[in-house]
């Protein structure tokens, strides 16, 4: 069975729980958070609404101002078995390269790892930046070849290569032929 339609989005209403128990567990107001994540209050607003288009930059820049990891703010309730089918699962896109990350499997209570199914194209590099304190992320290709790491101090990657990096660094992902893919696990320390 194929599935022409385009990649599955994010419940716009796990986001908006997600941001709302979050900044209330932090005792922040909608105006402190955004400002402290450097966005728009307005936007925030529509973000707990479950209305908007967030990126993977606005989310990013709400979790690390919450200090929690972004899978806080996309998790789904999830059952005691889960299958996540290739092309599906919770994804969030880059607005700023061909970048897109599935989370597979976020950090149960007690543990702190995230685990993406991450797809890049060539064209603009997927550019990050720090992750909460003490995160360190693992990379595996899958598909295709890429440029990763800290900035300065990035390596080119083939399908089967490991990399391990600081993410609490600037970093990014360049894909370097079309269909890259690559595992994405993010280790909170």
């Amino acid at each position: 069975m194929t599935d022409d339609g385009p990649p599955s989005r994010l419940p716009l209403d796990w986001i908006a729980a997600s941001l709302r128990r979050e900044r209330t567990r932090a005792g922040l107001s909608l105006s402190e958070l955004a400002k402290r994540a450097g966005i728009a209050k307005s936007t925030l607003s529509q973000l707990e609404a479950a209305s908007g288009n967030p990126s993977v930059e606005t989310l990013w820049a709400l979790g690390v101002a919450l200090g929690v990891p972004f899978s806080a703010l996309v998790e789904p309730p999830a059952p005691a078995v889960q299958v996540i089918r290739a092309g599906e699962g919770p994804t969030v896109h880059s607005e700023r390269a061909a970048y897109a990350a599935t989370l597979l499997s976020a950090s149960p209570p007690g543990a702190r790892r995230d685990i993406y199914h991450v797809r890049v194209e060539p064209g603009s590099a997927r550019d990050s930046d720090p992750h909460i304190p003490g995160t360190l992320e693992h990379l595996i290709v899958s598909t295709g070849r890429l440029v990763a790491g800290p900035r300065g101090e990035t390596v080119e990657l083939g399908p089967g290569d490991y990399l391990s990096y600081r993410g609490d660094v600037p970093h990014a992902y360049e894909a370097l032929v079309p269909g890259t893919t690559f595992v994405l696990v993010m280790q909170h320390i």
